[in-house]
């Protein structure tokens, strides 16, 4: 599950990049007035603005949905983990493990 839902996610990162990419800056319209409108044709007159940054909130609100769902998963997969540290013994007399001599098998 976690897979898919980064799989989706890197597809929605990648979509909203290229949408804002697309979207005209706000200096842009200053071209405009020199003839430059015809460019426009595609979504109407004005249609694009609204149509672009509608598809992009939309993108940004699964983004971030899907951001806070990844989030979710992998402190849920922590949880299980636990410290190498707890589990190891601890030694208080050095002096009783010089005299042992190692087991060596045969």
């Amino acid at each position: 599950m976690f897979t898919t839902i980064l799989t989706i996610h890197i597809i929605i990162a990648f979509l909203l990049i290229v949408l804002v990419l697309m979207q005209h800056g706000k200096g842009a319209d200053a071209g405009a007035n020199f003839g430059g409108s015809s460019s426009q044709t595609l979504f109407g007159s004005g249609g694009s603005a609204t149509f672009l940054s509608r598809l992009t909130a939309i993108m940004a609100t699964l983004f971030f949905i899907t951001s806070l769902t990844l989030a979710y998963l992998a402190s849920q997969q922590a949880k299980g983990y636990q410290s190498v540290v707890k589990e190891a013994p601890v030694n208080v007399d050095d002096s009783s493990q010089q005299n042992q001599q190692p087991v060596v098998p045969n």
